[in-house]
């Protein structure tokens, strides 16, 4: 670099001086440089970056470092871009070895990407800006964004930055750091990212879990999306970490209000209620009168006869009436009666026909063998 003085300097090609603005023109700025005339850097020379407007760069006052391109006793042509780019490309080199993140700002949205001011000119591809697919790039221009080098070569002034390199190692980070603190047992709030045939994939704020279709409630579910959403905000425990294969094993059903829960303010003995056979077994029937709530009729308790089998009056899918006859929550049992409703409403007939036959009817006339049954 030249050093100013008294003396009228002399320079050559390639030299770097250091120079103040004292005007701006449309075309180029004039720089004092000590010489006897104005140096002139040319609107193309301010930056690596298109402009139309100096004051877009400089201002006056402002010094400068320049780089002599063109000298002879009338004129002194200068380079800011080229004193920018030199010491750009030094930086650039130095973040692409150590891998650093840094922030841009965009100066253009073009076609195919965007293009920041890195000294020079430094794209990021479309592709590399996030780790989401984005159709409108417009709202960039001005945007500062945190990148990284993936690509440099100077020879063929080559500059290539990642956003989305930047973002995948931050939810990368995040991830791990969060699959190091859950444990088995939590209590935590996710939100539905996916739906499966065997249940559903929760974000858990960086990294998903999966609630199997059988720990999505408490009664069978056919499927998930029966239950939940895409989107939806939902409460889960933690049932299992495995941190080497990054698999959570979930639980919605553990944090929903078990079905037995105050059952006995829904469900009163004497009480008759509706409910669907599921299963049938040597000793009676299982019959789900809430969802998740099964009790059982004794096989004694079926009909108002003697059965062998509870098939000789039941199927499984049938939907029956019964009478509640005791039912206890902490031991998630409850007893049903059947032949209870049977012979409540033989009863009733017994009491109507009787007073029919107060009025002058005969009740053995009108039941006749069916009466029998009954004594």
């Amino acid at each position: 670099m030249t050093e100013l003085s008294n003396e009228i300097p002399t320079f050559k090609v390639g030299d770097t001086v250091k120079g103040t603005v004292v005007k701006l023109e449309d075309k180029q700025v004039l720089v004092d440089i000590g010489y006897k005339t104005e140096g002139v850097v040319p609107l193309v020379e301010l930056s690596g970056l298109k402009t139309e407007n100096p004051e877009e760069i400089v201002q006056v006052g402002d010094e400068l470092q320049l780089k002599v391109k063109k000298w002879s006793d009338e004129e002194i042509i200068l380079s800011k871009k080229a004193v920018d780019a030199d010491k750009a490309w030094k930086d650039l080199e130095d973040r692409y070895q150590n891998q650093s993140v840094f922030d841009v700002e965009i100066k253009e949205v073009v076609k195919g990407g965007l293009v920041a001011d890195v000294g020079v000119r430094g794209f990021i591809p479309a592709s590399m800006v996030e780790t989401y697919f984005v159709e409108d790039f417009s709202n960039y221009k001005g945007k500062t964004l945190a990148v990284k080098v993936v690509e440099l070569d100077r020879s063929k002034n080559r500059v290539i930055l990642s956003h989305r390199i930047v973002e995948q190692e931050a939810e990368e980070a995040k991830k791990n750091e969060l699959l190091q603190s859950i444990e088995e047992g939590q209590i935590l709030e996710g939100t539905v990212r996916r739906l499966t045939n065997f249940g559903a994939f929760v974000d858990l704020g960086g990294i998903d879990g999966l609630v199997h279709i059988s720990q999505l409630a408490h009664e069978h579910v056919a499927k998930a999306s029966d239950v939940v959403s895409v989107g939806d905000k939902i409460k889960v425990e933690v049932l299992s970490v495995d941190r080497d294969s990054e698999r959570i094993s979930l639980s919605r059903k553990k944090v929903l209000p078990g079905p037995w829960e105050n059952i006995e303010e829904k469900i009163k003995p004497g009480q008759v209620v509706e409910g669907t056979v599921k299963r049938l077994v040597s000793f009676g029937a299982f019959v789900e009168v809430l969802p998740g709530v099964e009790g059982l009729v004794h096989i004694s308790q079926i009909a108002d006869r003697h059965i062998g089998t509870p098939q000789e009056v039941l199927e499984e899918g049938q939907q029956v009436n019964a009478k509640v006859l005791d039912i206890n929550e902490q031991e998630e049992r409850m007893s049903l009666s059947m032949k209870e409703l049977e012979l409540e409403k033989a009863e009733k007939e017994i009491q109507q026909y009787t007073k029919d036959e107060d009025n002058g009817f005969h009740l053995g006339d009108i039941l006749g063998d069916q009466l029998d049954k009954y004594k």
